[in-house]
Formats: C-alpha cells, sequence, structure tokens
C-alpha cells in the first residue's frame, strides 16, 4: 500500500478506478450497462450522474484490461510529475476535466460514444508527446519519434476495432489539441490570454496553500524554503518554516528505460 500512495494522487486514482471497474464489468460482477454513457439516463429523475465519470473507466477485455490501464497510468503519472504546465497543484486535475468535456461533447453527444477510455487515453499520448517532442521512445518493439505516438496508436485502433473505434478515440486527440492550443499556442503565438486557468478552490483541495512554492517531482513534491526576511518573522513568532514531502518512485519496478512509451 505505501507504493500506491507514494504514487501521484489522480493517476493512481484513475489507474485504480479503471482496473477495479474494469475487472468487474469483464467478469460479470457488474452490469456494464450501468456504467456506460448514455444521455436519456442521465437526464432522467433521479439522474444518473455517476455516468459522466465512469465512462471514463471501461476498458476492453483481457489482455485490454492491463494494457489500457497500464497507458492511462504510464502517461497521466508522466504529465502529473514532469510536465512543466500540469505538475502545479491542481492543474492536472483541471487539464483531465477540460478533456473529460470535451470528449463527452464530441463522442458521447456528437458520435453517440458510450465508452471513453480510449479517447482519454489518446489525449493523455498526444499531451505527453507535445511536452516531449524530439525524444524517441519505444512502443513494444517500434522506436519512433515520441510525436508520432498518438498517431500510431490510432492507427492500430482503426487496424484493430475498424474506423469506428478510430473515429471515436480522435476525439480525445482533438480535445488534448484544443488544450493545446488554448492554453500555450494561442496565449503564446497568437497574444491571446489563457482561459483555462485552474480554480484557486482545486490548488487548496491539493496542497497548493503550502508555504513556499510547490515544484512537484519525479521523487515527490517538495516545498521551497521562506526568505530570510520571512524566516526572521517567523523566528519573532516562534513559528517554523519550511516543508518537503519525498515519496519513492511509482510501482516500485519502473525505471527509466522501462515505461512503455518513454526514452
Amino acid at each position: 500500500m505505501d507504493i500506491f500512495w507514494a504514487a501521484p494522487p489522480v493517476s493512481r486514482t484513475l489507474a485504480a478506478a479503471t482496473l477495479g471497474a474494469s475487472i468487474l464489468v469483464h467478469s460479470g460482477l457488474l452490469d456494464g450497462r450501468r456504467i456506460v454513457f448514455y444521455l436519456p439516463w442521465i437526464l432522467k429523475f433521479p439522474p444518473e450522474i455517476w455516468r459522466l465519470f465512469t465512462a471514463f473507466l471501461l476498458t476492453g477485455p483481457q489482455l485490454g484490461i492491463l494494457f489500457d490501464t497500464y497507458f492511462l497510468y504510464t502517461y497521466g503519472s508522466a504529465l502529473e510529475v514532469d510536465s512543466l504546465r500540469l505538475n502545479k497543484p491542481g492543474d492536472f486535475f483541471t487539464y483531465l476535466i477540460f478533456i473529460a468535456f470535451s470528449v463527452i461533447v464530441t463522442n458521447g453527444l456528437i458520435l453517440h460514444g458510450v465508452v471513453f477510455t480510449q479517447a482519454l487515453t489518446l489525449a493523455l499520448a498526444y499531451t505527453y508527446a507535445q511536452e516531449n517532442r524530439g525524444r524517441q521512445i519505444t512502443l513494444f518493439v517500434i522506436t519512433l519519434p515520441v510525436q508520432w505516438l498518438p498517431y500510431v496508436m490510432l492507427l492500430m485502433t482503426s487496424v484493430m476495432g475498424g474506423p469506428d473505434a478510430a473515429l471515436g478515440q480522435a476525439t480525445g486527440l482533438l480535445a488534448a489539441h484544443l488544450y493545446d492550443f488554448l492554453t500555450r499556442l494561442y496565449p503564446e503565438f497568437g497574444g491571446g490570454r489563457n482561459f483555462i486557468q485552474t480554480p484557486a478552490l482545486v490548488k487548496r483541495w491539493f496542497g497548493g496553500n503550502q508555504p513556499g512554492p510547490a515544484t512537484t517531482r519525479s521523487y515527490g513534491t517538495a516545498f521551497a524554503a521562506r526568505s530570510t526576511s520571512q524566516q526572521s518573522q517567523d523566528a519573532s513568532s516562534g513559528s517554523s518554516s519550511g516543508m518537503a514531502t519525498g515519496v519513492s518512485n511509482i510501482w516500485g519496478s519502473r525505471g527509466a528505460g522501462r515505461r512503455l512509451g518513454g526514452d
């Protein structure tokens, strides 16, 4: 359990929920119709609001349970920990909410899809690729530039699942590109404003009110010590300053060269 609690909080929760829900459904212990996206059941009274979330937690059967969960955790944790844009308290959670909303609109309302896990996985892979442009990765036995990763995944879905499955998965790529455009491309190159900001409530929820600026690293979250003047003020009032929290690496055996989709 220490390994689990040491993992990035949002990614570990998403992966655990996905693994648990998928096992229950594919083992027959839970009716999959109870968790997929179906608008009439969401809008009825009482509304089945949980479908807005559980539709992102159902993987494919058999080996799909392991591979889909692994991809979700691998790319999700990499963004939550190492991304310069998403590693501040609450930023990765806000990113997921935006991706989920976009996928629900495009995949659920327009394409009438019912399961969005593949779209979410592709969104994470696309953002991961954008954050690591110029690197080489190994996907299964193929070494390729990281920016090709989401398109290779989309091609594999098209071959194994057909064009309809690929179209539904592509909504995740569209959502991730829209996020990238609104938060990076448009503000940096178009002179516009970044309208997708992490709410203060979410920042506090994820520990953004800790003393000093927070920096999430591969081994945990570190809070910078206060300045000398702040320390002097604290000393006069009898308070202490500085705080650091370290956690071990995820899943114990994962190394820099063992992550699927990494170097």
